[in-house]
């Protein structure tokens, strides 16, 4: 029995050695439920595929968590390999000198090859350094969009099937809805920022902050304070008075009142379509974003949003652990990864043969509608006011803004007052980051 066990004992620690080869690698995100669920089958897969290399997905709650936990993490010296950063955050990075490693240079530097001609422009380029060296590895990219609720649209009158265009015609879809009482809140919005300054800046060609929205250096001057902008708050803040319209919070918190079917309209990101598959009790369908015609006569493209992966530095860590990334990061570019991604999730493609991957199997055929965030995100060769908005302290600045909305809204102040005091706040925050 003894030399059964012994036998039993020699023959396992090859095995166990083979493991304790691998190179470990951990993965701050912030994907909670189901594409947290989905994220961490892709890195399943990955590590499953091959020998070298073990990834640990953490999560570490939402996006302005996960920021400000790899800031801490790196000045103690502690920073996890990978750290998924959303969008606003990638001036900060780009700007953390020896806390990141550019894509670029993780490429050179490793050997592992990672082609930035695979990923589509408008993407790549706004995860990359003025050169256009890539920075940051594009991974979640969506847009917003509208979504709407079909049912609701019918017991109003309205066709889903031609969902508004224009915001006269959307605040007049809104009073339908009230008016049937087809749903308890007939329009609201996740991400009051991104979809109502930032999205509305760029499918209007207008500008959000001096020197190309801040792509053309530190310290641009917000002018979110301007007419277009004062005029589309001054909208929303009337629609709330007239109940057709709801403010629900920030961020993405507002995103579940509208998965449980309590709204007609939402202004929410097109990656939320896996979690209304998933869960949501109503037809819905997705819709292009509305626009003034008093700005534009043809709304061009939107801008992304989502995060993006950064290979990220601490004291002691070794070339083997650099590789081990950069073979992640490879693998997460393959079109099979990306487009199993894109369809679970609803986030778009970000290379071109993961869009190819979903032609070919048939997904945005499967899934009308599915292929509308890519058609948005190009409708147009970008501009210097549709490119993106790249500010160091993007975050507080939406927070600023948010809190101004809000401040509006309990007082009854007017848009354009309280938008001349975001504008102030904002650009102070702007100043602060380009002296340090």
């Amino acid at each position: 029995m003894k030399r059964r066990t012994l036998l039993a004992t020699a023959a396992a620690l090859p095995a166990v050695a083979r493991a304790d080869t691998r190179t470990n690698i951990v993965f701050w995100h912030a994907m909670s439920g189901q594409l947290g669920d989905t994220l961490t089958g892709i890195v399943n897969k990955f590590n499953a595929s091959q020998a070298d290399v073990t990834v640990q997905p953490v999560y570490k709650g939402a996006y302005p968590d996960t920021l400000t936990a790899t800031i801490a993490a790196w000045r103690a010296g502690t920073a996890p390999h990978i750290a998924q950063v959303f969008d606003v955050g990638t001036a900060t990075m780009l700007s953390a000198g020896p806390a990141v490693v550019d894509v670029y240079k993780l490429a050179a530097q490793t050997g592992v090859t990672i082609d930035p001609n695979a990923y589509i422009p408008a993407i790549r380029g706004y995860y990359a350094l003025n050169n256009g060296s890539m920075g940051a590895l594009p991974f979640n990219s969506s847009t917003i969009i509208m979504w709407i609720n079909a049912d609701a649209f019918e017991k109003a009158g309205l066709d889903p099937a031609k969902p508004p265009a224009t915001w006269p015609e959307v605040i007049a879809a809104a009073r339908a809805i009230k008016e049937k009482n087809a749903a308890p809140i007939p329009m609201m919005t996740a991400w009051p920022t991104w979809a109502h300054f930032e999205q509305f800046a760029s499918i209007h060609n207008v500008e959000y902050a001096t020197m190309n929205d801040g792509f053309a250096g530190n310290r641009p001057h917000l002018t979110v304070a301007t007419t277009p902008f004062i005029r589309n708050l001054q909208r929303l803040l009337d629609a709330e008075k007239e109940g057709i319209f709801k403010y629900v919070g920030r961020d993405g918190m507002p995103s579940p009142v509208f998965y449980s079917g309590q709204a007609g309209i939402t202004f929410d990101s097109s990656g939320i379509r896996g979690q209304l598959q998933t869960t949501a009790k109503f037809r819905y369908l997705p819709a292009y974003l509305p626009y003034d015609p008093t700005i534009i006569a043809k709304p061009i493209n939107s801008i992304i949003g989502g995060a993006s992966l950064w290979a990220m530095t601490a004291p002691h860590r070794s070339a083997a652990e650099y590789k081990a990334v950069a073979q992640f990061f490879a693998y997460m570019g393959q079109a099979g990864t990306d487009a199993t991604w894109s369809q679970a999730t609803g986030y778009v493609p970000v290379t071109h043969a993961g869009y190819q991957q979903n032609i070919a199997d048939g997904y945005y055929q499967r899934n009308p509608g599915a292929d509308l965030p890519v058609n948005q995100l190009a409708r147009q060769p970008t501009t210097k006011f549709s490119r993106g908005i790249r500010l160091a302290g993007m975050p507080q600045i939406r927070t600023i803004i948010e809190a101004a909305w809000e401040g509006a809204i309990a007082s009854g102040a007017p848009a354009e007052e309280v938008l001349a005091t975001a504008k102030r706040q904002g650009n102070a925050v702007i100043a602060s980051f380009a002296r340090t």
